[in-house]
């Protein structure tokens, strides 16, 4: 729960190294979703439920900003034991061998006040491509324990067949039961963990 303190500067403004600082990804506060188009009607939502990550956020000047999470990939979750059991077997993640996906940033460009698109490279089973997220941040306060947070939410649109992830099947009307794309979902709360974290 949050205080109500919140900060309203965001990072990049004259006003923000106070958000300088490194922190870690809460995933009691956190969702790292999905979602699919399914049978070519309707979509198929998901999420996983393990994952760590580390920001290492520069207020003054967010470029040199960055970012790494590790999602581990059995934890996905979509409501329906069959397809999640499915989706952790050799034809998806094949969690078994490649139990860990992640994502390292590589740069951050400011688009707006608090709209920013973060490149990095995204690696799931033994397949590392390059990926963009774009970033809204929400916002900075301080919550009932002292820690100053910070939120983010994050969208970005890949094919899943470039990470190898190509099973499918065909429909008797035409098109195929599952779409290649795939939308990714994240919202992020991370907590200051340095030692200069500000009360």
């Amino acid at each position: 729960m949050l205080t109500g303190r919140e900060r309203t500067t965001s990072p990049g403004s004259g006003t923000s190294a106070a958000l300088t600082g490194a922190y870690t990804i809460d995933p009691a506060h956190t969702m790292v979703g999905f979602s699919v188009r399914h049978a070519m009607i309707s979509n198929i939502r998901g999420r996983f439920d393990r994952f760590e990550g580390l920001l290492l956020l520069d207020g003054s000047y967010p470029s040199r900003s960055t970012a790494y999470m590790s999602v581990q990939t059995d934890s996905i979750d979509t409501g329906i034991q069959e397809r999640d059991a499915h989706l952790r077997g050799p034809e998806f993640f094949d969690s078994a061998t490649f139990p860990l996906m992640a994502f390292r940033s590589t740069g951050i460009v400011q688009r707006g006040d608090d709209e920013f698109r973060l490149m990095g490279s995204l690696r799931i089973k033994d397949v590392e491509l390059p990926l963009d997220i774009d970033l809204v941040f929400g916002g900075a306060a301080e919550d009932v324990d002292g820690q100053l947070r910070v939120g983010f939410e994050g969208r970005a649109t890949l094919r899943r067949s470039d990470w190898g992830l190509t099973w499918n099947t065909t429909l008797e009307a035409g098109g195929v039961l599952v779409s290649d794309k795939a939308t990714l979902a994240l919202d992020i709360s991370a907590v200051r963990i340095d030692q200069n974290a500000a009360a």
